[in-house]
Formats: C-alpha cells, sequence, structure tokens
C-alpha cells in the first residue's frame, strides 16, 4: 500500500459505519493514510482539534449545596417545612426547632446514599486512562489513548488494551477478550478478512477491535476507525445517559401516602378553622390547633424509621455477599419477579471444564469442576488401557500454566491442562521431556495450532513430533491415520462418521468440542523457519474432547427456590443459543431458546405475546438486552437484572434492581444498586428473600402508621366538630410522644420482625401495586373509626365524671398507648389471629410491648413526665378505664379478622 498519510482531503467520519465490509487497501484510502507511515504529526493535530479527544464526555456531578437542596424536594419534606415555619410564625420554639432537625436528618441520610453510588460515565472515562503504540511520521511511538484520532495506525500485541476501535488491517494468530462488551465466555479470533452480509452484532465483527478490551494472544496492526463517543464503548455510553433509574415502588408509595395524609389533614384544618370562627374562638388558639394537627397528621418518624429498616437489611445483605448501594433497592428486591440472569460466572464457575473425552475407539468421562484437580477419568466405553496418548497433544502444543489453582494464560488450554493432571501427566516434566522446535500459532483461518517438538518413535529413532489440536473440522480434514489402543489404523468413513455424530452430539449438549492430532516428520526434512502449516497434514487423529464452564452447584436449587417462589428466570448469554439452552435444561430453565437479534426484529405485540415463552436470550447486544428489560416490564414484571460486563450496564440501569457482579467492570458496578461479591445466583435468589422480608414488614408498620395517622386525623376532627376540648385532643408534647416513643419503638420491633410463615411460596406484589389495598383502607378506616369513638368518649367521661378536661385527655391519652399496643400486634398479620402462641414469638416485640405499657402508667404518675408533657395523675379506677378501651380494641379486631378469615376461605 502506498497511499499518502499527509492527504488533506475530506476525512470519513468517526461515526461512519461499515468499515469491516471494506478490504484493508479500501479502508487505508479512505483515511488516507499510508499503513507503513502513519498519519503525520500535522495531521493528527488537525483531527484531534477536529473531532475531540479520543475520551467520553464526563459526567459532571451538580455541586454539594445543590444536592442538598434537593434532598428537599420529597413530599414529606416539604410538609415538614412547612408545618416548622408555621410553627414559627405562632412561636412554638420547641416544635419548630424539632421539625427543622427532622429534616435535616433526612436530608443528610438521603446526601450519604447517593454518595455511596460512583457515576457509570466517569467509571467509562477512567477506563479510558491508557496508552497506544502508534505509527506517526514513520516511526513507531507511544501515545496517551487520548490524543488517538481517525486514521491513525495502532499496533496491538498480547497484554494490551485497544485503546480506540479500528479495523484491523494486520494479524497474528490474534485474539482478543470482548466478554465485557459481548457476553462471550471465550476470546474472539480476529484476523484481517472482509466481511459481508448484513449488519453483524459487534461480537461477529472478527475484522474489527473494539476499545478497552485485552488482546490475549498473538499482534496485528489496526486503524483507528472511531474514537470517544463514536466508539461501541462509546455508544453503550450514550444509552446510559439515556437509560432513566426506576423510582422504587416504596418511594411511590410514600409519596402517595404523604399526599393522602396531607389533603386529610388540611380538610380537617379548614374545618377547625370554620367551626372556631363560629365559635368566636381566637386566631392564636386555631393556630395552636392547627399545629397540633399538623404534627399529629405528619409521620415524623416514618422516613427515620424505615431508613433504619433498610439500613440493618443492607448489612445483614452485605455479610450474604449481597452489597446494597442505594437503600430502596432493598425493597424493590421484594417486588421482583423476573430476574434476567447472565450465564458466564454467574449460572456458571466461568471456568472451563473439560468432561469427556472420545478417542477413535474409546470413550472417557471426566470428573470434578473447574480448575481444581480433584477429579478422576472414568474409562466408559472401548479397550485402551490409557487415556494419555490421546490427551498428550493438549499438553504440548499449549502456552498455558496452573499456577496455585488459576490459570496463566488461555482459559481453554488451562481446562486441559487440568484434564492432563486429573490423567496423572506430569505436565512440565512431559514438556521438558519434548523440547520445542518451532510454534504455528492459532489463526482463524486455519483453526488450529500445532508444535514441533524434539522425540523418540518407538523404534528409538529421533523424529520431529508435530502436536496438533484445533476445532474438529479442521483437524479432521487434515488427518490420514488414527490412534487406537496404542495402533495406527486408517481413517476411514467409519472414523470420520463417528467423530462427526461425537462432535453434534457434544454440540448439542452444549459443549465446546475440539480435536488432537500427531504427526512423525524426519528431522533431516524439517525447516523450523520454513512453512509450517505445510507439515500439518496426513495427521494421526489422536481424540476429541468437550468441554462446558459447568452450572455452579448451588445455581439449580436457587432457580428452583426462585421459581417456587414465582419468580421467572431467564438466561441471557453472550454466547450461543445452542450452548444457552443446554446449560439452561441443566438449571431447570424452562422456555425456548432465541438469538437477540430475533427478538428485537420482532414487532412489540409480538415480543409481548411471546416473551412468556422464551427461557433464553443468545448472542445479545446490549440494546437486546434493554428491550428484554423493557419489555418484561410492559408486561408488568418487576425485572432483576445481572452483569459483569460493559455491555450489560445500559439494561443493569434499566432494570428495576440493576445487579452487577463483584467481578465484574466498574462500569457495570457503577450502574448497578446490588453489588454480588461472590458473582452467585444463588446470592441473588437468597437477596430476594430478604427483601421480601423486609418489605413484609415495613408493610406492617406503614399498616400501623397509616391506622396512628388516621386516628389522629379523626380524633382532631371529631374534637372540633363536636367541640371537645377545645378542637384540641392532645397537645404537640403528647403527639410528639405518641409519634418518637410509641410509634417509633414498634416501628423498629415491627420492621425487624420475624419472617412471616409461607413468605417465599408468596407471587411476588404486581408492578403499581399499592400497600394500600382495599383490606388495609378497611382495617385503618374501621380500625381508626373505632379508636377515635373510645379517645374522644373517654375524654368526655373525664370532663363528665371528674370534673376536669385535663383528666379525660390524660385516661384519652393512656388509652391511646395501651391501644397501640394491641395495634402493633395486630398489624402484623392481615388475618391471623393474635390469640395464639406464636403472637410472641418476636423478643423485641415482646419487650417493645412491655415497655410500653410500664411508660404508659408513668407518663401520669412521675411528675418529670407530667410536666414534659402536660398529663395529671390518674387513679387505678381511671387507669382501668383505658384498659377497657385497649380490651374492647382487641376484641372488635379480632372479630373483624374472623370474619375476614371466613370471607377468605368461602
Amino acid at each position: 500500500m502506498t497511499v499518502r498519510s499527509n492527504s488533506v482531503g475530506e476525512q470519513p467520519r468517526a461515526s461512519e459505519d461499515g468499515w469491516y465490509t471494506r478490504t484493508p487497501e479500501e479502508v487505508v484510502t479512505a483515511f488516507g493514510v499510508d499503513p507503513a507511515f502513519g498519519l503525520s504529526a500535522a495531521r493528527a493535530a488537525q483531527l484531534l482539534e477536529a473531532h475531540g479527544p479520543n475520551s467520553l464526555p464526563e459526567e459532571k456531578r451538580p455541586p454539594a449545596w445543590h444536592r442538598f437542596l434537593a434532598q428537599y424536594r420529597s413530599y414529606m419534606q416539604i410538609v415538614l417545612v412547612a408545618a416548622a415555619v408555621v410553627s414559627l410564625l405562632i412561636q412554638q420554639w420547641t416544635t419548630a426547632v424539632l421539625l427543622i432537625v427532622l429534616t435535616l436528618l433526612n436530608a443528610v441520610v438521603g446526601l450519604h446514599q447517593e454518595g455511596k453510588a460512583e457515576s457509570a460515565m466517569n467509571a467509562l472515562q477512567s477506563m479510558m486512562k491508557a496508552t497506544a503504540r502508534v505509527r506517526r511520521d514513520g516511526t513507531e511511538a507511544e501515545i496517551p489513548a487520548e490524543q488517538l484520532v481517525v486514521g491513525d495506525i495502532v499496533l496491538i500485541a498480547a497484554g494490551d488494551q485497544v485503546a480506540a476501535d479500528g479495523r484491523i488491517i494486520e494479524a497474528s494468530a490474534l485474539q482478543i477478550d470482548e466478554s465485557a462488551l459481548t457476553g462471550e465466555s471465550v476470546p474472539a479470533a480476529k484476523d484481517a478478512g472482509t466481511l459481508s452480509g448484513a449488519r453483524p452484532a459487534p461480537g461477529d465483527r472478527t475484522n474489527m477491535a473494539f476499545m478497552n478490551t485485552p488482546v490475549t494472544h498473538g499482534s496485528g496492526v489496526l486503524v483507528v476507525t472511531a474514537t470517544g463517543a463514536a466508539t461501541e464503548v462509546g455508544r453503550i455510553s450514550g444509552m446510559l445517559s439515556a437509560t432513566e433509574r426506576e423510582v422504587p415502588p416504596l418511594t411511590k408509595e410514600l409519596d402517595t401516602l404523604t399526599l393522602w395524609i396531607t389533603g386529610a389533614a388540611a380538610l380537617t384544618m379548614i374545618v377547625m378553622f370554620a367551626l372556631g370562627r363560629q365559635r368566636d374562638q381566637a386566631w392564636d388558639v386555631l393556630f395552636v390547633s392547627a399545629v397540633s394537627l399538623a404534627i399529629a397528621a405528619i409521620p415524623e418518624a416514618l422516613p427515620t424509621v424505615t431508613q433504619a429498616i433498610l439500613s440493618v437489611g443492607s448489612l445483614n445483605l452485605a455479610k450474604r455477599n449481597a452489597i446494597v448501594k442505594e437503600l430502596p433497592s432493598v425493597e424493590t428486591l421484594a417486588f421482583t419477579s423476573a430476574i434476567n440472569s447472565d450465564k458466564t460466572g454467574t449460572l456458571t464457575m466461568n471456568q472451563m471444564t473439560a468432561v469427556e473425552v472420545v478417542s477413535p475407539t474409546d470413550q472417557y468421562t471426566v470428573s470434578g469442576t473447574g480448575y481444581g484437580l480433584d477429579g478422576r477419568i472414568h474409562h466408559a466405553a472401548g479397550s485402551s488401557a490409557g487415556i494419555e496418548e490421546a490427551i498428550l497433544p493438549y499438553v504440548v502444543a499449549s502456552d498455558a500454566k496452573l499456577v496455585d489453582g488459576e490459570v496463566v494464560g488461555d482459559p481453554t488450554e488451562g481446562a486441559l491442562l487440568v484434564l492432563a493432571h486429573k490423567a496423572g501427566l506430569d505436565v512440565d516434566a512431559t514438556r521438558e521431556s519434548l523440547p520445542r522446535l518451532a510454534t504455528l500459532p492459532f489463526d482463524p483461518d486455519y483453526k488450529l495450532m500445532a508444535t514441533f517438538n524434539q522425540a523418540v518413535d518407538a523404534s528409538g529413532q529421533r523424529v520431529v513430533r508435530c502436536f496438533v489440536k484445533g476445532a474438529v473440522p479442521a483437524v479432521v480434514a487434515r488427518a490420514a491415520t488414527a490412534l487406537a489402543a496404542g495402533e495406527t489404523i486408517p481413517w476411514d468413513d467409519e472414523l470420520i462418521a463417528r467423530a462427526e455424530a461425537q462432535t453434534q452430539r457434544m454440540g448439542g449438549e452444549g459443549r465446546r468440542v475440539m480435536a488432537a492430532a500427531t504427526r512423525d516428520l524426519d528431522p533431516a526434512g524439517f525447516d523450523p523457519d520454513g512453512d509450517l502449516l505445510a507439515y500439518v497434514t496426513e495427521l494421526r487423529m489422536t481424540s476429541l474432547v468437550g468441554m462446558v464452564d459447568p452450572p455452579r452447584e448451588d445455581a439449580k436449587a436457587a432457580v428452583a427456590a426462585a421459581q417456587a417462589g414465582h419468580i421467572r428466570v431467564r438466561m441471557v448469554t453472550g454466547d450461543d443459543v445452542t450452548t444457552g439452552a443446554a446449560i439452561a435444561r441443566r438449571l431447570g430453565i424452562p422456555g425456548e431458546a432465541i438469538l437477540g437479534a430475533d427478538f428485537a426484529a420482532m414487532t412489540e405485540d409480538e415480543q409481548l405475546a411471546r416473551i412468556d415463552g422464551i427461557g433464553v436470550v443468545g448472542r445479545v447486544a446490549p440494546e437486546h438486552k434493554v428491550l428484554l428489560a423493557d419489555t418484561l416490564k410492559k408486561k408488568g414484571e418487576v425485572v432483576a437484572m445481572t452483569g459483569d460486563g460493559v455491555n450489560d450496564a445500559p439494561a443493569i440501569k434499566a432494570a428495576d434492581i440493576g445487579i452487577a457482579m463483584g467481578s465484574g467492570t466498574d462500569v457495570a458496578k457503577n450502574a448497578g444498586r446490588m453489588i454480588l461479591s461472590d458473582d452467585r445466583f444463588a446470592t441473588i435468589v437468597y437477596a430476594v428473600e430478604q427483601g421480601r422480608r423486609i418489605y413484609d414488614n415495613l408493610t406492617k408498620y406503614i399498616r400501623f402508621v397509616l391506622l396512628l395517622l388516621v386516628t389522629f386525623v379523626l380524633t382532631f376532627l371529631g374534637a372540633t366538630v363536636f367541640n371537645i376540648a377545645a378542637g384540641e385532643p392532645f397537645t404537640p408534647p403528647q403527639v410528639l410522644w405518641i409519634h418518637f416513643v410509641v410509634n417509633a419503638s414498634f416501628g423498629f420491633a415491627l420492621g425487624f420482625d420475624r419472617e412471616s410463615p409461607g413468605l417465599m411460596r408468596r407471587r411476588p406484589r404486581p408492578r403499581g401495586e399499592s400497600v394500600l389495598t382495599r383490606p388495609v383502607l378497611v382495617t385503618v378506616g374501621i380500625g381508626g373509626l373505632a379508636i377515635t369513638a373510645l379517645l374522644l368518649g373517654l375524654i368526655k367521661l373525664g370532663q363528665a365524671h371528674f370534673d376536669s378536661i385535663e383528666t379525660g385527655q390524660s385516661i384519652a391519652f393512656t388509652a391511646f398507648a395501651l391501644c397501640l399496643i394491641v395495634a402493633a400486634f395486630e398489624c402484623r398479620s392481615e388475618t391471623e389471629s393474635v390469640l395464639t402462641t406464636s403472637t410472641f414469638d418476636s423478643r423485641q416485640m415482646n419487650w417493645v410491648a412491655l415497655a410500653q405499657f410500664v411508660l404508659a402508667v408513668l407518663v401520669t404518675q412521675m411528675d418529670g413526665f407530667r410536666r414534659i408533657l402536660g398529663t395529671t395523675q390518674i387513679n387505678a379506677r381511671q387507669f382501668g378505664w383505658a384498659l377497657l378501651a385497649a380490651l374492647a380494641l382487641l376484641l372488635a379486631w379480632e372479630l373483624g379478622k374472623l370474619l375476614a378469615r371466613r370471607s377468605r376461605d368461602t
């Protein structure tokens, strides 16, 4: 090629597509560059200024003050601030200060949670801190990757990171690990050939290299075709920017609850002011009553208790290797009804394992998984005494090593070394006994690797032995004989048909199949510097080996547990459909297996109609994963998405609960809401189970606090309408006592309650279903009305029989606390009776109930409490009235539950 590098013609756009369809000559001509000379420094500077640096747009975080103020956008914060302002206006200083402190506490907690998650796009930016070897002005130079421009000639070799997208124009046994980008579990072989036909997925573009993928083998030269935002990684960056996070269900619930309660309180205030003015009550008195109602109606302790419950839940999950970055994600787990799981490393071990060896006349099965050496070889069929000769080429024609249970080099070669150890071969000694003379590296064109080693044949003569391993068709086509029971036999049609049948069978079982062969050469006619491929003919077949990335031992049980909990598991993988389907069958994942491109080609109606029957999606691109998550959400599912690569990040962010692998890329981890430090699917199922328990306990508390708020609103409304206690049944200190001493204590007890029986056998809550279900609203409405009637009745009782409105209020205040003890136990279940021994199976509930009973006595008996709360001392008879109110509530509630159970069973 003699293209001048200083061409000043129109530069092709960096985002121009289809470079894989052009020959290397056409590509360099389009960019006006000579591969031997590279760009000139002046031209490179011109292009750098025109197209910008080879970097991604950095996502800038807003200033700290802006993020702090953003915490006051929630409805709860707005209502608390409004109540604090009104308190200041009417000079209720203590109340105002307390409310302001509450808003600050909520804001600080929220800000802290936000700060725990770094930006996914900034993680992409950090991945770009690399260098590149380029040809410029006819010489090789190493420059920062950010300075690469389209048209640059870049040299890559094993150990390098590809610094920009480029068309490969030269390749020598080049292999690149694209798993983070495509999901492929094995390195991709690359060449300089030209592709044609329909637009292939990135994983099928064998003549292209992509930014941020490591070179694992060989070397090559590429011309940069895209930089920065125009690269495949840049495209994923754009998808991340365009993908909105889902608002967690509980956040929506709390916002809805706040609006309803605020509306009810506002309506009650209007009634209070209207009736108060009609009765000629002073404005300042009405304002004090309004503030008391506002404080009573606002669930001040709810955000704090909820944060505490979720925080403890997240700590418990972290102890089991599930690290939650955002607290609301804990409760989102409870809604999860679909899990789209990556295959490699999550459902499988991400350690290739040889499981079967087939020689021309014998068959062996291999036990053990991964790179552990604790397995054995079983001779299943045939007459050979040993397997050593059959697998020797896999050991010799290999550059990998096993070091402390880890593979150094190609993972497939590592699996074959483990096989050799199980067969009793000393790998190091075997290699030393066969000194290597020359190597023919693996190449995508001929799809095999060969080494030429010094050896001695059966007659004692020195020979050059060629050891070959590679793709079955490539090796079989070059074979002439076969090794059978130590003898050489013809490689006839019968053996060829048997090899093809075995290859097809193992491939259908999701196994990667390789073949091995040998050939002895006369040392006198061997030229180690000659055409080595010419020697790889008339081979002697020794064996086929089937390998698989085995499922994790606990994955099958975890899949079964998820399905028992009515959670649909789907496998989403960059591997081919056949491999994915085979692994899915072993794991018990039902459904058909399809290509990601085929799913994307369907209409939206077809996608919605067929999604329930799909169990495996193979060869997925990033947009396919996002589409799958979006389709499931349109069906009403709450979706969890797992992954570890850059290609997974958009779908992880788009899912309701994005789960990144701890061994994955920073991009995936920063895009996710949860990180699995052990990469195990079983941990996901455990996290869902714990999420259900936490959310179930939160709903117990929400039922309890909703009853409390309804009671407060109805009590103030009733006191206003019936002119009881001048429309102020409880003072602000008494209201705050109920909220922060009684309510908060039971909130923690309910939040850390024992798991409800059969929780994982229930169906997940449907997307959008409110915790404020019809049974809950009926229970809360009737319960609140009953407590209100009891409290107002006790106030009137005190005024009528004890000649003191203060005494009546103190009896009612005591009764309120006792009624809330009953309500806390009743709220543990919507239908089950508390009149059983299991009612007292929660130690923290028992201790809180006992403490609240004691406090209910002390608030009217101790002088300190009476001064703080404005209560008066009551006697045993008066306390009996309060206790009687609680017993009446217990009987009424149990009667309601009995009717609910009978209605459910009929």
